[in-house]
């Protein structure tokens, strides 16, 4: 059996204030982290990882690291957790998108699974990637436990897809930032253990 830890990056700015990030690549503010201090806190609490593994952006990459502090580890980038490339709605306002692109974005909140953005890509590419990359680690890392730092619509898209759901359903997946998932890789099935665990940040409310 292969444990994956499975969590989101810290809060940034543009999660404060929301603008659309996907591949640009901004830092942790000061509650992002200290929400990554309190998720290193409950790593090692509760697991005993024998890896960190990070996208290479630097919200997840500053996560990771705080997390393999705590464990005296490195961190280990992989590409294929890289965030979904939004094309030209990278920087923008929600409210921004929502007038140059209605419809566009009326699909995105009703059929993600529909979209490709205008210079960019599509969660079925970002599904690809990323469990290409995630049969990858449970390869290398079979029947171990190990520490996986990505974004929100990786993680949306890989708990889909553990789930056995298609991409239609993204907005049912929960995943708030510095969230944790657990899930385990047994005999050719993934059984998930949780999702969006947030508890060991209360104390930061």
């Amino acid at each position: 059996m292969t444990r994956i830890i499975l969590i989101r990056h810290g809060q940034t700015a543009w999660n404060k204030v929301e603008r659309i990030r996907g591949q640009v690549d901004i830092p942790l503010d000061e509650t992002g982290l200290a929400q990554a201090r309190a998720t290193a806190q409950r790593v090692v609490e509760d697991w005993q990882p024998s890896a960190v593994i990070s996208s290479p952006l630097r919200r997840a990459v500053q996560t990771a690291e705080i997390i393999a502090h705590q464990l005296g580890q490195e961190v280990c980038l992989e590409p294929g957790l890289l965030d979904i490339n939004f094309g030209q709605w990278q920087g923008l306002s929600p409210a921004h998108v929502e007038r140059r692109w209605p419809e566009m974005a009326t699909a995105w909140l009703t059929a993600p699974h529909t979209v490709h953005f205008p210079g960019g890509g599509s969660l079925d590419q970002v599904k690809q990637r990323s469990m290409t990359a995630l049969h990858a680690l449970i390869e290398r890392y079979g029947g171990q436990q190990i520490i996986v730092v990505a974004h929100t619509v990786v993680n949306r898209v890989v708990m889909c897809a553990v789930l056995g759901l298609d991409n239609s359903h993204y907005w049912r997946i929960g995943q708030d930032t510095c969230a944790i998932n657990v899930f385990r890789w047994h005999e050719g099935v993934f059984y998930v253990d949780s999702l969006n665990d947030t508890c060991h940040l209360r104390h930061l409310a």
